[in-house]
């Protein structure tokens, strides 16, 4: 399965934007881009609109850890349906099963969450899955394996991935029974806040 082997810290300092945990204390540390030096930065003009748009798609596009045909095609697939592009396009992102899975905070990245799909530690109805991409609807219901239950990581979930202290209004969690139920559709204000769908609209339209 294709996935973005990059360091998520170089990445994270490339866009300006902690794409993981790990990488805020790296870009408190050092926040300019890889290979650039302070004085480099200072010296770095106003971005053209083009630039704008390229970073937010990068952003976005990293922050969800998929490819660029991956993200091209879902933009597209925002594109031909009814309602915002941008919104439709951060609904989809936010109804894969491995952000479902990190949002519920059974994984304390959106890597770590992939990682334990595509390992296959999750039922989906009832039915073994190993596909982070695959998307949620209403309805829905992720359980964790009995086997993988016994494993280390499960047992030690809460000192691994503490509950979050906020679970998306979409999501159902128990975390007892180690399930999580889809309750409705992803609104815009569950994703990021900080991201500006517009500029990548923007991109794919030129």
């Amino acid at each position: 399965m294709a996935r973005d082997r990059q360091s998520i810290v170089k990445m994270s300092r490339r866009e300006g934007y902690a794409l993981h945990p790990k990488a805020h204390k790296a870009l408190v540390r050092r926040n300019a881009q890889p290979g650039q030096s302070s004085q480099g930065r200072i010296r770095a003009g106003k971005a053209s609109q083009y630039a704008l748009q390229l970073r937010e798609k990068q952003k976005v596009k990293r922050l969800y850890g998929l490819l660029e045909r991956q993200f091209s095609n879902l933009m597209k697939e925002a594109g031909r349906q009814p309602g915002q592009s941008g919104q439709l396009l951060l609904q989809m992102l936010e109804q894969r099963a491995d952000n479902a899975v990190y949002r519920a905070g059974f994984a304390p990245s959106r890597r770590a969450a992939r990682q334990l799909v595509t390992h296959g530690h999750f039922l989906l109805n009832g039915i073994r899955v190993d596909i982070p991409s695959i998307r949620l609807k209403i309805g829905d219901s992720l359980v964790v394996r009995p086997h993988s239950l016994k494993t280390d990581y499960f047992k030690k979930l809460d000192d691994v991935s503490p509950l979050p202290t906020e679970i998306p209004a979409w999501l159902k969690v128990d975390r007892k029974k180690m399930t999580v139920s889809v309750t409705n559709v992803p609104s815009r204000e569950d994703a990021e806040p900080d991201i500006n769908e517009q500029l990548i609209v923007e991109y794919y339209s030129r």
